[in-house]
């Protein structure tokens, strides 16, 4: 069995600004997002971790390198891990937007096609680049663990691909900065068994 330890990036100025925040937004952990990132790390440790791979954005790879250096691990950097891109949206406060960009991202579910952003990406198409990507480093890694730092809507897509949940309900699933969800891979089945965890986060 092979287990994939999904991880969403600390918080950053953006996300406490509630600013969107997609691909093309290279932003930092401010403190508290380092400080979930040492929790992660300290949470993880235990952990039996082959491989650590990251997006190469920043706030992805300072979440994953306290990660790895937990257990004397390279971050791989994986580009396809990145966050949506979302075009014209991009630093937008999310408040001005008028809905959440989840919606927008589903706004026409009725037909067969998602919609893509002005200037980015729809989440088929994030879904599809993520879930290849988590796919191929499972088939690569065997049966170990994986670690593999992101962001949200990359990582919802994934979780959307191992339930067989139609990415037009995504909106009904949430996913805080600094949790953890894990997946699994073996001959019978692929399963989610840990959803948004954030327990290790309670002190902070």
């Amino acid at each position: 069995m092979t287990k994939v330890i999904l991880v969403r990036h600390g918080e950053t100025e953006w996300n406490r600004l509630r600013r969107i925040q997609g691909g093309n937004s290279d932003t930092q952990l401010n403190q508290r997002g380092q400080k979930q990132a040492e929790s992660l790390a300290l949470r993880l440790k235990q952990e039996e971790v082959q491989a650590v791979y990251s997006s190469p954005l920043q706030r992805a790879q300072e979440t994953a390198r306290a990660i790895a250096d937990c257990h004397q691990l390279p971050v791989e950097i994986e580009p396809s891990l990145k966050e949506i891109e979302v075009g014209a949206l991009e630093g937008m406060p999310i408040a001005d937007v008028g809905k959440r960009l989840s919606q927008l991202l589903i706004k026409h579910a009725q037909s067969e096609e998602l919609p893509r952003l002005p200037g980015g990406e729809s989440l088929t198409e994030v879904q599809q680049r993520v879930w290849s990507t988590i796919q191929r480093l499972v088939v690569k890694h065997g049966n170990n663990v994986l670690v593999v730092a992101s962001h949200y809507f990359s990582i919802l897509t994934a979780v959307c691909s191992v339930l067989g949940l139609p990415l037009s309900q995504i909106d009904r699933l949430r996913l805080h900065s600094g949790s953890i969800s894990i997946l699994t891979f073996d001959e019978q089945a692929n399963r989610l068994i840990l959803f948004n965890d954030t327990c290790h986060l309670d002190n902070i």
